[in-house]
């Protein structure tokens, strides 16, 4: 490797290593065996949620032209070491908290969910930090997380599946408060450019991530799940046909930009996350997808043009209109739906209410907070933060036989 790259050899194996000794250490002592007879409809999709990390959100991010082994290999370390943290976490939750176990299947499903949020704040961070700061960032996000849905659980009385599908805005917050502690890259640079074979391979990831997209809404459902599966497809489908529509009437020629596609094609399922169980008829499903991607497109355009050059926050994978912006308007709709079913009774309707905007503020809160601050303390010299001029680059951690030029 030559001179000018930092090596992590004195750091990133060590740290690994610890993490996984600990985690073993503590799985032997604290994680029963659990072992139950598993539904096969529960295993497919779980199969399905765990696609979508490895495949989906690994593919999703090989936009960048030069930072390809990246974005697949340090999504696959996440993903292992995070599942296992999240099954620790979880785990201690509900033994202190609630004083039940659960069984091996869902304990690891449950995990895999809640390594969503992991997943997207890395999106806002995605060629900026290096391996150390990412494995340090999914250790405190997923404690973070599971720390504010235990906040709802318990002062809330939220259900356990309302909380765990406040991954996506979680995700979100927390990814851009980290991102804004880093330093913004040159405007333009020309690492960060996307190229036709880089954003083809992004796209199969995109895709990857709409075929299993209604496996994920309905992995934590008790009930409902054929309206579940429903609700997520038609949602998905509108939203796609209106990203189509939006693309071709927001650029200059009239022609599709495949990164509005790739952004807002997954806006339905995510705004329909909360309430996919509870929509009674497809066609609001269809009019929160539709919405969810006019979000998505205007939202991509507005505050790439406006809100990020004001907070200097540079969002490498734009999760904030991808997943931010969809979940806020499926934390609305969760409160507009709440209304027309309750309406009878109003003094159970304002409690309701009360009930979900507070864990919509406290979800957006402990995210944005502990995000700040993990993204200071990983600005630290000790964690050996990566240059500007490095940023984008796999030859910082990879390496390769020859140049790689034109890579």
């Amino acid at each position: 490797m030559p001179a000018h790259y930092r090596s992590f050899r004195g750091s990133l194996p060590w740290l690994i290593l610890l993490l996984q000794a600990l985690f073993l250490l503590l799985f032997y002592f604290f994680i029963p065996d659990g072992a139950t007879n598993t539904p096969t409809f529960a295993y497919a999709a779980f199969q399905d949620v765990n696609h979508m990390l490895v495949f989906g959100f690994g593919f999703s991010f090989l936009f960048l032209r030069r930072f390809g082994f990246s974005s697949i290999g340090f999504n696959l370390l996440l993903v292992v070491l995070g599942v296992q943290c999240s099954v620790l976490a979880e785990e201690a939750f509900s033994g202190l908290l609630q004083g039940q176990r659960l069984d091996g299947l869902k304990r690891i499903t449950k995990a895999v969910v809640s390594m969503t949020a992991v997943v997207i704040s890395t999106g806002a961070v995605l060629g900026k930090a290096n391996p150390v700061q990412l494995i340090l960032m999914a250790v405190v996000e997923i404690i973070a997380f599971h720390g504010s849905r235990g906040m709802s659980q318990v002062f809330l009385q939220l259900p356990d599946s309302i909380t765990m599908r406040q991954g996506h805005l979680f995700g979100a917050c927390f990814g851009l408060a980290v991102s804004s502690r880093f330093p913004e890259p040159a405007p333009g640079a020309e690492k960060s450019r996307r190229t036709p074979k880089a954003e083809l391979f992004s796209m199969l990831g995109t895709l990857f991530l709409w075929v299993f997209w209604p496996s994920f809404n309905l992995v934590l459902d008790v009930e409902g799940r054929s309206r579940t599966i429903s609700n997520t497809y038609f949602a998905l489908a509108a939203s796609t046909v209106a990203a189509f529509v939006l693309s071709a009437l927001t650029t200059r020629d009239g022609k599709f930009q495949m990164s509005h596609i790739q952004s807002a094609v997954l806006a339905g399922g995510v705004a329909v996350g909360s309430t996919a169980h509870s929509i009674e008829s497809p066609w609001i499903a269809m009019v929160l997808g539709l919405l969810a991607s006019l979000l998505t497109i205007l939202g991509a355009y507005c505050l790439q043009r406006c809100l990020n050059p004001a907070l200097k926050i540079h969002d490498t994978s734009g999760v904030h209109f991808t997943f931010g912006l969809p979940a806020v308007l499926g934390g609305l709709a969760q409160v507009v739906l709440l209304v027309v079913h309750n309406w009878d009774n109003l003094p159970r309707l304002g409690a309701l209410v009360m009930i979900h905007v507070g864990a919509f503020c406290l979800t957006i809160s402990v995210a944005s907070i502990t995000g700040f601050l993990t993204g200071s303390i990983l600005n630290l010299r000790v964690f050996k933060t990566s240059p500007v001029s490095k940023y984008f680059e796999d030859q910082c951690y990879w390496e390769f036989p020859h140049l790689a030029v034109g890579f």
